[in-house]
């Protein structure tokens, strides 16, 4: 009679075995393991790990994350000579470059001369929504795309220095407003230097 209230659906994981009634009753359901059978009474009285033990930080921890350090503004800024221009005093730069036919937008990291995100008109899910994709509109256009393209990959702040004779144009000014309508910061912070 005792087999018809429990059931003895065993289940191995691993070398675990596990035996539990069908219905509620009153009886002790004991867990099996292969040295010794602790019943459920036993285990409640066992004591629970403290939310200490899980909280514990390792005393040395090191930072794998490259990003968090440049975003507390902490991370090496390569200077570079002080006659190169554009500088090299960034974590990101945004170079935007408008020609007869296109305009191209890039960013670029400091550890590496290939852009890190792009966007230009001859992209054809923009190349077809436009009606040129050298006009001040294609401008826009490309600022909106790279700004939604710099939140998605966690960018949110970077160097932008236009050339000084085109930064009055139309078409450059479009660009800045859609990049900072979309979340974009166009200045980094200066670095911060911690004395240790």
């Amino acid at each position: 009679m005792a087999l018809h209230v429990i059931s003895r659906s065993v289940r191995l994981l691993g070398q675990i075995q596990r035996c539990r009634p069908l219905m509620a009753t009153n009886q002790t359901v004991s867990v099996c393991y292969p040295a010794r059978c602790v019943s459920q009474a036993e285990a409640a009285s066992q004591p629970e790990p403290g939310a200490d033990e899980n909280e514990a930080v390792n005393p040395t921890f090191v930072n794998r994350n490259p990003r968090n350090l440049e975003q507390m503004a902490v991370a090496v800024k390569d200077r570079g000579w002080k006659t190169i221009w554009p500088h090299r005093e960034f974590y990101h730069r945004l170079e935007f470059s408008r020609t007869q036919h296109h305009v191209t937008a890039h960013v670029f990291s400091s550890s590496s001369p290939v852009p890190v995100l792009s966007c230009s008109t001859k992209e054809w899910a923009l190349k077809k929504e436009l009606a040129s994709t050298s006009c001040v509109a294609a401008c826009q256009a490309v600022g909106e795309v790279l700004a939604h393209r710099c939140q998605q990959a966690g960018i949110t702040r970077m160097v932008y220095r236009a050339i000084p004779w085109t930064y009055r144009s139309d078409a450059v000014q479009s660009f800045r407003s859609a990049m900072k309508e979309g979340g974009i910061t166009l200045s980094e912070p200066r670095r911060k230097y911690i004395s240790t």
